[in-house]
């Protein structure tokens, strides 16, 4: 669904990715792990094109969004980029709107379905992460939990294939993190392919298919779970999960 290839970016001297190349398959659930400040949540968000690189392919469904270094057209961008959708770190929801506003902003907007169609998705999704009751209620008054699962909600409604995540729990108290974990957990076992940029090894243990270890800019390595939180090759990795898995 997704090809990579030598992906380079870059702020000035400071190189930010070094030839990033990997693949990802439908229903794949792949976790992206490493150090703050390996890169991960820039090649993340360089897929949905929140950042420009500097070289480099990424294809979505065989269609380029960039191919060596050259992006498409605006509209082709547009299209492309609206199979996937992103979940952030900091919900980013908007704080004037209700739950339920916040969820049909968007496909409003976009105008591919009928209001009647809108209104019943957003009621159905807002079921299935547990927060029907909280339909007319404002951002503020919702616990960082419940932000995510209303954040996750809203990037349901656009219909994506591919469902992106920068770091989804690590703005939330540890007694919080297990319910939106739980989400992408149900969204997992539904086949929904996922790339997970995140610090939660039980996660990426549990739940993904494919892990990814990034360091400096560069994947060190990838593989299965089992194989790579078991048996890592190289030492930056064992390094890593030294740190983490304490």
């Amino acid at each position: 669904m997704i090809e990579v290839s030598n992906l380079k970016k870059s702020y000035g001297e400071l190189e930010v990715l070094k030839q990033i190349t990997f693949d990802v398959n439908k229903n794949d659930v792949i976790a992206v792990i490493g150090p703050s400040g390996s890169g991960k949540s820039t090649m993340l968000r360089s897929l949905i094109h929140l950042e420009e690189i500097n070289g480099g392919s990424i294809a979505v469904s065989g269609h380029y969004l960039v191919m060596d270094g050259v992006y498409s057209k605006p509209q082709e961008i547009k299209q492309i980029t609206s199979k996937m959708g992103m979940v952030f770190q900091h919900f980013n929801l908007f704080p004037h709107l209700t739950v339920k506003e916040n969820l049909e902003i968007a496909p409003k907007m976009a105008k591919v379905e009928s209001l009647a169609e809108i209104q019943r998705r957003s009621t159905e999704l807002l079921e299935k992460v547990g927060l029907s009751d909280r339909a007319q209620a404002y951002p503020a008054n919702l616990s960082g939990g419940q932000k995510q699962r209303v954040a996750i909600a809203r990037a349901l409604m656009m219909n994506p294939e591919i469902l992106l995540f920068d770091e989804p729990t690590s703005a939330l108290d540890p007694e919080l993190t297990g319910e939106v974990l739980q989400v992408m957990k149900d969204l997992a076992k539904e086949h929904m392919t996922m790339i997970v940029v995140t610090h939660e090894m039980g996660f990426a243990k549990e739940v993904a298919n494919k892990v990814m270890f990034m360091d400096n800019g560069e994947i060190i390595e990838s593989g299965h779970p089992n194989e790579l939180f078991m048996n890592p090759k190289f030492d930056r990795t064992k390094a890593f999960l030294n740190r983490s898995l304490k």
